[in-house]
């Protein structure tokens, strides 16, 4: 009897672990949505994500701001038309003059010195054009690379916003893979309590073990309500990123990718260490400092700006004018054109405090650029460090499982001969679960640490998409 109710007992603990989920793809079956995927979530992230907005409207208000230096460039177009009536001597004749209206009479003295009230409508197209002005010139320029510099950070703010989703993506469905593993602990953990209680009724074993099997119970429980909060609070997060906080509705794949399928990543995506250590993988293909190169472009290119103040001015001009005493743009026209050179050699403080606040601007960008490399440099060794220490973690967390899976196998026979307490065996399984446990993490690690070598090499985390629907 005592020999029956054992092996029933591990036939339990082995039926639970068995029944603890193996991390590898799965997919729903034919005919049912699929699950959303890291490409799918990446487009989303692309499209809505709140930090690509902000910087996207970051960008296209430089790009409009850029545009006011063309005012320099381009030419004036402009429309006049005016209504005007006097008495004046002057002013009076002027306008007969205009209207091409004088005769004899209008020269008596007696009219010329006191009018009769003249009415004349004005109409007018005028063109302004910009002809030699070098600091609008170099103004465009500065603008551009401004412009460039706001549309390569939106850019890099893009690329961490992918690696952003990857990590609460794969976040996510981790979360809910520990649920489900736990949820199988705890119910096994249930099984070996009543199984006790029964054991200790019948004498078999002491109370003392029944109530050491309920607080290793409890312990999983514990570990399950936690596990459930975070698995919810993970997809909130995700739906927040996507730019859709309220939609938590996607489902998600089962779980994880396989370990093999991590370690695979060195061949198929992930650039080895010999790689990101290699002129191959420059700063410059990175957002951040591709936008730090371009702030100091614009930065240079405007003392030059500063500077250009001083160099004289051309600018031409063109009208066409009408006027008539019945309607606007009525009469005979009357065109001018010209050209106006100006030069101002000194114009107070003013041109001197430019020319040093946009030195000073110069200096402050050239730092920050040369400190976007370096941090560069730094990030893909640091990143580089980063995935073989997770890719070792992972290789040790399999062994592990492994090692944890044996142990277990070993208490439980040893359990079969009267050599083990139930205590020791739960404790078995425990170890085995937190081995799961451990190693799905580290895939996850892994997977993150990946899309973060991807970010610091210039290269894009949505690479990772086609190699997850692979897996």
């Amino acid at each position: 009897m005592r020999g029956m109710d054992r092996r029933s007992i591990v036939r339990t603990a082995a039926g639970a672990s068995a029944a603890i989920l193996l991390l590898s793809w799965s997919w729903p079956a034919a005919g049912q949505q699929g699950p959303l995927t890291l490409g799918d979530a990446l487009a989303r992230a692309d499209r809505g994500a709140y930090a690509n907005r902000m910087a996207e409207g970051e960008r296209r208000t430089q790009a409009g701001e850029g545009l006011r230096a063309l005012q320099g460039i381009l030419p004036t177009v402009r429309l006049e038309g005016g209504y005007g009536r006097t008495t004046d001597p002057i002013g009076a004749f002027g306008i007969t003059l205009r209207q091409r209206s004088i005769t004899q009479q209008d020269f008596d003295p007696a009219l010329l010195n006191h009018p009769d009230a003249t009415v004349n409508y004005t109409g007018a197209v005028v063109v302004e054009q910009p002809l030699v002005n070098a600091d609008a010139w170099l103004g465009r320029r500065a603008a551009t690379h401004a412009t460039a510099a706001r549309a390569a950070a939106a850019r890099w703010t893009s690329v961490q916003t992918r690696v952003d989703v990857v990590g609460a993506y794969f976040g996510s469905v981790l979360a809910h893979a520990q649920v489900r593993t736990l949820e199988e602990a705890h119910e096994a953990a249930r099984g070996h309590v009543r199984q006790a209680e029964s054991m200790a009724e019948q004498g078999m074993v002491t109370r003392s073990d029944a109530l050491l099997a309920q607080v290793k119970a409890g312990e999983i429980e514990t570990q399950l309500i936690e596990a459930r909060g975070a698995a919810s609070l993970v997809k909130r997060q995700l739906a927040m990123l996507l730019g859709a906080p309220a939609d938590t509705s996607f489902a998600l794949p089962a779980e994880l990718p396989a370990a093999k399928r991590v370690f695979a990543l060195n061949e198929s995506v992930i650039p080895t260490p010999a790689e990101t250590m290699s002129e191959a993988v420059a700063p410059e293909s990175r957002g951040d400092v591709q936008a730090a190169l371009s702030a100091h472009a614009a930065a240079r290119t405007d003392v030059r700006r500063a500077r250009s103040v001083w160099l004289p001015r051309l600018n031409g001009m063109a009208r066409y004018d009408w006027n008539s005493p019945d309607a606007p743009f009525g009469g005979q026209e009357n065109w001018s054109i010209g050209v106006v050179a100006s030069w101002t050699p000194f114009a107070g403080a003013s041109q001197v405090a430019g020319v040093r606040a946009a030195a000073g601007r110069e200096e402050v960008a050239r730092a920050q650029a040369e400190a976007a490399r370096a941090q560069a440099e730094l990030d893909v060794a640091s990143r580089s460090n980063a995935w073989t220490v997770a890719l070792e973690r992972l290789r040790i967390a399999g062994d592990a499982v492994a090692q944890s899976v044996e142990a277990h196998r070993i208490v439980t026979r040893k359990y079969e001969g009267g050599l083990a307490t139930v205590v020791e065996l739960l404790a078995a399984s425990a170890a085995e679960t937190e081995a799961r446990l451990r190693e799905a993490h580290a895939r996850y690690e892994a997977v993150v640490r990946g899309a973060e070598l991807l970010r610091s090499v210039g290269r894009d985390p949505a690479l990772l998409a086609d190699w997850a629907v692979d897996s």
